[in-house]
């Protein structure tokens, strides 16, 4: 066992569960949480329920003030995609010189923005694929869906020590964990992916074994995939051929009950990752004179809906 240490930032669904499975493969992993779930972690640990076995576990430290916690080797950033800027500002007392921060964010432009406010050496290109949420504080559901995460330094590099080091303690973890020689065409896979379920399943408001069989919104979700790989290519991400016929796959062996956390978010009156996810495609694809009519009517039939639940999240009935 190494003597590396972690923090978690956004220890909800995503978050939550890799800070657990490290956790529990004995990792120093210390945790950024706030309100009833950060209490909830440090009376009871995390609690996980999972179809890979069910279990609870204490973290190394869990605390709202990222001060408390210190600087770390590396850093997973599992906040929602509009959070990162900011999130970027509050994880400064967790960076020494060398450390390393993953971000699992949907969409294509966390790493960009982490950049930004941090410079150019500590972010990582990262990505996961995995179904978990917060059922109540300190306790997550996993899905179902086996959890991936992929990384890879800024310059397409080898991966420096800390980034190893994350990749091998998720690993020993039991998360399937791969370095792809270029991640902008794995972060554009994803966005494929998560375009096309989250747009669909929040439209028809249906899961994902809902959407796959019902042909009409099969042929959405498809359609929805097509223009995402039009607009990835008028930006020289190098897409193979096949990406759609092996996304649809992918979905096809997803699980039934599934549903995307933008979908989840919307349906539960949250703010959600409308802007990171189909409505950066359609900016994207704005910007480069692609047409993307199907993404465009997603786009448009859940945006009044974002606008209404962030506008009263900022201004709250009393």
């Amino acid at each position: 066992m190494s003597n590396q240490r972690f923090a978690v930032l956004g220890a909800g669904g995503v978050g939550g569960y890799f800070a657990a499975v490290l956790s529990r493969a004995g990792y120093s992993v210390s945790v950024v949480a706030r309100g009833t779930h950060l209490e909830a972690i440090r009376r009871n640990g995390l609690r996980i329920s999972s179809p890979k076995g069910d279990f609870t576990v204490a973290v190394a430290n869990a605390s709202d003030r990222p001060e408390e916690i210190g600087p770390v080797d590396a850093v997973i950033l599992a906040v929602k995609a509009w959070q990162v800027s900011a999130a970027a500002n509050t994880m400064r007392p967790l960076l020494a010189p060398h450390t390393k921060v993953l971000p699992l964010q949907n969409g294509v432009e966390a790493s960009q923005q982490l950049e930004q406010v941090l410079g150019p050496q500590h972010p990582l290109l990262g990505l996961c694929r995995i179904i978990a949420s917060v059922e109540s504080p300190g306790y997550i559901r996993h899905g179902g869906l086996d959890p991936m995460v992929a990384l890879g330094e800024l310059d397409g590099s080898t991966l420096s020590p800390n980034a190893q080091a994350l990749a091998e303690a998720l690993a020993a973890a039991g998360v399937a964990v791969q370095t792809p020689t270029d991640m902008q065409v794995a972060l554009w896979e994803k966005l494929l992916f998560i375009a096309a379920v989250s747009g669909t399943g929040a439209v028809t408001r249906s899961t994902i074994g809902d959407v796959r069989t019902c042909p009409p919104t099969r042929e959405l979700m498809r359609r929805l995939m097509e223009e995402t790989t039009t607009v990835a290519r008028s930006r020289r991400i190098r897409l193979s051929e096949d990406v759609v016929t092996r996304t649809l796959a992918f979905v096809d062996s997803s699980p039934a009950t599934g549903t995307a956390s933008m979908q989840r978010d919307m349906a539960a009156g949250r703010p959600s990752e409308l802007e990171a996810i189909i409505g950066a495609v359609v900016r994207f694809g704005d910007q480069a004179g692609v047409p993307t009519p199907a993404m465009d009517f997603i786009y448009a039939s859940l945006l009044p809906q974002e606008n209404r639940t962030r506008s009263d999240a900022q201004h709250p009935t009393r």
